[in-house]
């Protein structure tokens, strides 16, 4: 059996359908678990207070935000090269999501960076990355919404796809280019100076673990909805033509 079987659009669905009611109920008991462990049963920090509680929601969005980026990369080259449609849509399915993450990731940011930094905004590197990712975002989503064939559409996404990937690994890696920047490191480091504490440690493993699979979720999710789109789509052209 080959991986490449489930880029048919019958297999996907069937496969889909079996794979999101587990993913649902997995993702949802981790979030619930992992963010009241987070939120209500770890101690306030010595410098931040309770402030910096709000790491079990910017950690994962924001992680979450760059890694949405890298799956459409993913998909959209095997777009471009196997011309698969179930992995471009799953790309355009991904991307109101990857900004949702990226929103996310920007606000709570804001909301720790006042108390931290004195302020909500400040143009470090990698909140300058998170802001040009978010506008290749919506470049995105409104290329594919401007063209009206899908296979040019998908085409065009999938390059812009591949420059934005420079942001999203500028997004990832800001702090180790350029030290200058108020941004803390990498919460999450082989490195024992800069990683946080066990208490806050183990419950943001969890709330990551949960952001990961209710990304994969809705991604499902929201490609099963552009396939059964493509089909109406099409069902209604074949009548139109007919009629």
């Amino acid at each position: 059996m080959s991986l490449w079987e489930y880029a048919n659009p019958v297999k996907f669905m069937a496969l889909s359908g079996r794979v999101l009611p587990v993913l649902t109920i997995m993702s949802a008991v981790l979030l619930v678990a992992g963010l009241i462990w987070g939120f209500f049963f770890t101690p306030d920090d010595y410098k931040q207070g309770s402030t910096v509680k709000i790491i079990f929601l910017h950690v994962p969005a924001a992680m979450m935000a760059i890694n949405a980026w890298v799956m459409m990369l993913v998909a959209s080259l095997i777009w471009l090269i196997r011309r698969h449609h179930v992995s471009a849509l799953a790309a355009k399915a991904a991307a109101p999501i990857g900004i949702t993450m990226t929103l996310i990731a920007i606000a709570t940011g804001a909301i720790w960076g006042k108390p931290t930094w004195g302020t909500y905004w400040e143009w470090d590197p990698r909140l300058t990355a998170f802001m040009i990712l978010l506008v290749f975002y919506l470049g995105y989503i409104a290329l594919w919404e401007a063209i009206e064939d899908k296979d040019t559409a998908a085409d065009l996404t999938s390059i812009l796809c591949m420059v934005g990937s420079v942001f999203a690994l500028l997004s990832r890696y800001a702090v180790n280019f350029w030290s200058q920047g108020l941004h803390q490191g990498a919460s999450l480091s082989l490195d024992k100076e800069q990683h946080v504490d066990n208490a806050f440690y183990f419950p943001l493993l969890v709330c990551i673990g949960a952001f990961i699979l209710l990304f994969f979720t809705l991604v499902l999710l929201r490609t099963r909805t552009e396939i059964r789109l493509r089909r109406a789509v099409a069902l209604a052209n074949r009548r139109n033509s007919h009629g």
